[in-house]
């Protein structure tokens, strides 16, 4: 791990130095990306890592999820620990007549390829629309805003992957109907020319009429490509692939509680399968809700059968522990982020070697 000692100066939690491996906690900092935040509400966070191995990070922030004063702030993970967050991004119309909110921004980073940074604008999940700014200089200038072509919504919450033959895989979903009658779906949108065109892929079938959104994108050491998606039904659920995602198996459930609160998960380096998600089940008489505490780590090898291997944190909290997002950075070490009772942004670095 020779990038250890980068992450040791703003250190807030650590494990003991002289602590034997077994009860070595594998948690080796947690710290708020937006300690100092400049605003009262703050959530849906992504985190990437730059091509010279600097850490950035996304949310949404501003008065209140929803309200035109959202905006897309952005950070840089140095030695000396985050920068100063700034507003990338809004949802000013182009005459500068109307403003709406910004949504879950979702970074992505291809090799060779400029930074992108994907959110959505609208007035609710609804009706929102999905928009993208690059960075040629790792964030530090944008350029402006495009809306994404084709009716293609972009990532909804969670990072789009690269599959076998080079096709960008954006996990998307939809939300469709009215605030009463809101349905939900399963869709993944395809590129086939590094993000210049997208192919938004048919409605993920669902025979037992489990309603997802928000999937992620896991690999598989014989090919295969598993989603993993948040759910009303109580249970995450997922769906496979066999042929690069073009087609998706019908949804089903997994062995893990959902409590209809945003996940996301990696494929470690040494093929096993990691998701951040809340391990609370949905409140009594009230399918699909619940409090969003404890927020968790589960393992699995083969993407059917989960583990919970590691609970980050559990103590109750009005609004809890939200909508995480994770990678794998190239020292090996896991990088999670989160929503904080939606005041900030949590930053965690776990040592996988040490999950079971």
């Amino acid at each position: 791990m020779k990038m250890l000692a980068a992450w040791m100066a703003p250190m807030l939690v650590v494990a003991t130095p002289m602590a034997t491996a077994a009860s070595r906690s594998p948690i080796l900092l947690s710290e708020f990306v937006d300690a100092q935040a400049p605003y009262p509400q703050a959530h849906a966070s992504t985190l990437v890592q730059l091509p010279d191995g600097t850490l950035a990070a996304a949310w949404f922030a501003g008065s209140g999820e929803s309200r035109p004063d959202v905006r897309i702030w952005f950070a840089r993970r140095g030695p000396g620990g985050w920068s100063a967050p700034v507003p990338v991004a809004d949802g000013v119309s182009p005459h500068g007549d109307t403003r709406y909110p910004t949504w879950n921004p979702v970074l992505f980073q291809a090799p060779g390829r400029p930074l992108h940074l994907y959110y959505k604008v609208g007035p609710n999940p609804r009706e929102w629309w999905g928009m993208v700014i690059r960075s040629g200089d790792g964030g530090r200038t944008w350029t402006a805003p495009e809306p994404l072509p084709g009716g293609a919504l972009g990532p909804i919450k969670n990072k789009p992957v690269i599959a076998a033959d080079g096709g960008w895989l954006s996990p998307s979903s939809r939300e469709e109907g009215t605030a009463e009658a809101n349905i939900w779906s399963l869709r993944i949108e395809r590129s086939t020319d590094q993000g210049r065109h997208w192919t938004v892929g048919p409605r993920i079938a669902s025979p037992m009429h489990i309603e997802a959104i928000q999937p992620s994108i896991l690999f598989h050491k014989d090919g295969g490509l598993e989603l993993v998606a948040r759910t009303r039904q109580g249970a995450l659920a997922q769906s496979w692939s066999r042929d690069n995602g073009v087609t998706w198996s019908p949804i089903a459930a997994i062995d893990l509680p959902n409590p209809n609160a945003g996940t996301d998960a990696v494929t470690l380096a040494d093929g096993r399968q990691l998701i951040v998600y809340n391990h609370s089940a949905h409140a009594p008489n009230t399918p699909g809700d619940g409090p969003r505490w404890p927020l968790n780590i589960g393992l699995s090898e083969d993407g059917v059968h989960w583990r919970n291997a590691l609970t980050l944190e559990a103590r109750p909290m009005p609004d809890g522990y939200a909508y995480p997002a994770v990678i794998q950075t190239r020292d090996g070490l896991v990088h999670v982020t989160y929503t904080w009772n939606r005041q900030h942004i949590r930053h965690v670095v776990i040592d996988p070697s040490l999950l079971r």
